[in-house]
């Protein structure tokens, strides 16, 4: 599947999500700078939509005639773009090779593997190895390099100014954003998980990943988001090499997470900043944590 029909089946997702607020949809603009794709995307969008009885479609005006129903929806797992679902598998890898420093990548087979094309794989990597990680070697492989301490908190301080100017941003996006009913939908997901954290306490890491993306994006800021995706691999990879305490740690998050939320949804800048420095510090303690002693003396 290509990557713009799975932008294209992720966004029309989340404009289906719009429907259940509104009796008409904004224009052709408003929704491209809502779901954040092309004019192009938007139409092949409502095109969809009036094909299947959800609006009537008569140049600018689109009223909607039903509410979306779960069949209406793309699967979730069609959802992915590419980019994510080769960083996804490139992390299974180093997690299940134990990632220690010297480890071999290949890129002819992390593609076929993952059942891509060799140059999507390699523009990964090479986008990958900015940040000092993997390095180039010849024949199509690549070496992992250590990750110390000192990387950790470089890595940290980054992500901490990053994500306090997207949450600002976040909390002054405008109340017909699609970006609230997305909020609305993570807030249920971790209050489900919490109610269930016993036995399903190892999913929080996935959830962890699109909560911190979601408030990223709302910077609108192509190379903040750009770094949060090495950012994400980091922080919600790297620290299962340790599990120790894995269900308290995610049970102390999931709480920070929704003061966090309701902090945003409260517009509240103050509030906002206090609960994103809480929960950002908590997440740096996790991660210096998981790195063993072995490798934090280990050259960068």
């Amino acid at each position: 599947m290509s990557k713009s029909n799975n932008v294209y089946k992720d966004a029309y997702n989340r404009c289906l999500r719009l429907l259940d607020e509104t009796r008409s949809l904004p224009s052709e603009p408003e929704l491209g700078t809502l779901l954040g794709v092309s004019r192009t995307t938007v139409r092949t969008i409502l095109a969809r939509m009036e094909e299947t009885g959800l609006i009537a479609w008569n140049k600018r005006a689109k009223t909607v005639l039903r509410e979306p129903l779960p069949d209406d929806f793309f699967p979730e797992e069609e959802t992915d773009t590419l980019a994510e679902i080769i960083e996804r598998s490139f992390m299974r890898r180093l997690l299940a090779g134990g990632a220690e420093a010297g480890m071999q990548i290949n890129e002819l087979e992390l593609a076929r593997e993952i059942g891509v094309g060799t140059t999507s794989v390699r523009e990964f990597l090479i986008r990958f190895s900015r940040f000092g990680l993997i390095e180039k070697r010849r024949n199509s492989h690549w070496v992992l390099k250590g990750f110390t301490r000192a990387f950790a908190l470089e890595l940290t301080e980054i992500r901490e100014m990053f994500e306090l100017r997207s949450a600002a941003a976040f909390a002054a996006l405008p109340q017909d954003s699609a970006v609230w009913t997305d909020l609305d939908r993570l807030e249920d997901e971790h209050r489900q998980l919490a109610n269930d954290i016993a036995a399903r306490f190892t999913e929080f890491s996935e959830l962890d990943e699109r909560f911190h993306r979601l408030i990223h994006r709302a910077s609108r800021n192509r190379f903040i988001v750009d770094f949060y995706d090495v950012i994400a691999m980091i922080f919600h990879y790297h620290y299962q090499w340790n599990k120790a305490q894995e269900r308290e740690r995610n049970e102390v998050a999931i709480g920070e997470h929704l003061v966090y939320i309701e902090a945003l949804k409260s517009r509240d800048l103050g509030k906002v900043d206090a609960a994103c420095r809480k929960h950002l510090k908590s997440a740096r303690q996790t991660l210096l944590t998981s790195i063993p002693e072995s490798r934090s003396l280990q050259k960068h």
